[in-house]
């Protein structure tokens, strides 16, 4: 395991932080139907989630997967599946800067995570033919899209969902 003092990828390896070996192959195969039009070229100016932001961002479908959209505006905010493709891949413990206390990564939503699949819940303006106008993203310009589903509130809100960390966390 490597230990808190390598440094790896653009942000390095904060004190308290752990890495893996990664698997030397993957295991399956995806389709990237898109990429994600956003204002932020540096994660450090990215929102740490989608809903600090009321960037209008563009949803770039790739023109095969247009019929695919049929019905889709009938829907007012989505659930948007993309591929974090710049995010460190090895930590299992990492120290956000915002709490400064010691998770694990499946403790969290940081984008540093083995198979860095992030999701956020998306407000949908409008589409123009394969170009879906969205507000509630918060990722770096040309984010691969892996995957568009209608939100459900009937099925995807848990109102009574507790993260006791979270919940407890400092101000």
């Amino acid at each position: 395991m490597a230990d808190s003092d390598t440094s790896k990828g653009d942000f390095g390896i904060r004190p308290g932080e752990q890495a893996v070996e990664l698997p030397a192959q993957t295991d399956a195969g995806v389709y990237f139907i898109g990429r994600i039009r956003t204002p932020w070229t540096d994660r450090r100016d990215c929102p740490k989630n989608g809903r600090e932001s009321q960037a209008i961002c563009t949803i770039a479908l790739d023109p095969r997967w247009a019929p695919a959209l049929k019905d889709v505006e009938t829907s007012t905010h989505l659930v948007v599946l993309y591929w974090m493709d710049k995010a460190q891949r090895d930590l299992v413990l990492q120290v956000p800067k915002h709490y400064g206390e010691q998770r694990g990564t499946f403790a969290l939503r940081s984008p540093a995570r083995p198979n860095p699949i992030a999701m956020s819940v998306v407000k949908l303006l409008k589409i123009e033919g394969t170009q879906l106008m969205v507000q509630g993203l918060d990722c770096l310009d040309g984010t691969p899209l892996l995957d568009l589903k209608p939100y459900f509130a009937s099925t995807d809100a848990v109102p009574d969902a507790v993260t006791g960390w979270h919940a407890s966390k400092k101000a």
